[in-house]
């Protein structure tokens, strides 16, 4: 009984998934053909690039992301694994049927800076949905995932700028208008700011130590389906002199739930501690060099 109750839940819990996969790519999709590509603004990732090329070969923008993405879902898949591809693939399908349904619609309006802005503002929204429902839209997400299994020491977010500027340039050199390449530049910057903010929230964070009797199974279910890691910390009952593993975990305010219900699922009995950590410093949260200048 036991057994088919979490089967239940698991399919409840993917059939969300993937709903939430479907309306970011609708969100998405209505920023690229909506706003940003009838403005020739290019927002950087494999998207932009699409964008650029679409003016040479007049190829669906949409298509022109979807044959770009093979070789790099490829190189997902190699890497990763079908269970992380498989939601990737979904979206890049639905993501192409919809930027070119769209784009018979025409541009929203032409006023580049609303364009930029609402267009940028959009593809947070979708992304950052994309990235609760434990997917990415291919392209750029998967190459700087890749490049950071073997240069770890490399911020994501330094990564992302440089594959941005890179595209933002050649939308300078491509439509010869420093205009449009400024309005993309703005573009990745409202998507950034957006997308952080429904990710991360504001500074705020949990801080959570477990005792569980089922450590091991409580760690590989968080660093797995949260993709954080956690701390393990050597300690010894009190009462019983018996050895014991506290874990002690830094979440979001918004990833919180999901941590608590993984710690339910796997041991009802655990133990737990939660207070408020007012900042973070480090990898997923802020710089703390950049943030002391």
């Amino acid at each position: 009984m036991e057994a088919v109750v979490k089967q239940t839940k698991n399919a409840a819990k993917k059939i969300k998934s993937y709903g939430i996969l479907t309306v970011a790519t609708v969100i998405y999709a209505a920023a690229i053909s909506l706003f940003l590509d009838p403005n020739n603004i290019a927002p950087g990732g494999v998207t932009g690039i699409s964008i650029l090329v679409n003016r040479f070969l007049k190829i669906p923008t949409g298509t022109l992301n979807m044959l770009f993405n093979v070789p790099i879902v490829l190189l997902g898949l190699w890497k990763f694994g079908w269970r992380f591809i498989c939601s990737t693939m979904y979206a890049l399908i639905l993501i192409t049927i919809f930027i070119n349904s769209f784009a018979a619609y025409g541009a929203m309006t032409e006023d580049l800076l609303i364009a930029a802005v609402i267009g940028g503002a959009m593809i947070g929204v979708a992304l950052a949905l994309v990235f609760k429902a434990g997917a990415t839209t291919g392209g750029v997400d998967i190459i700087i995932k890749v490049v950071r299994t073997k240069r770890k020491h490399i911020k994501t977010s330094i990564l992302f700028l440089i594959f941005d500027s890179m595209v933002i340039l050649a939308s300078w050199i491509v439509f010869q208008d420093l205009t449009v390449a400024f309005y993309a530049g703005i573009a990745v910057i409202t998507d950034s700011i957006v997308m952080d903010k429904i990710l991360y929230g504001s500074d705020e964070a949990k801080l959570t130590y477990i005792v569980s009797s089922k450590p091991e199974q409580v760690k590989q279910r968080i660093c797995k389906e949260l993709d954080i890691t956690a701390t393990v910390i050597t300690a010894k009952g009190a009462y019983t002199n018996a050895p014991k593993e506290l874990l002690m975990i830094v979440t979001r305010k918004q990833v919180y739930p999901r941590l608590e219900e993984i710690v339910k699922d796997e041991d009802s009995s655990a133990f737990m501690i939660v207070s408020s950590a007012s900042e973070i410093f480090g990898e997923g949260y802020k710089d703390i060099t950049r943030d002391k200048i």
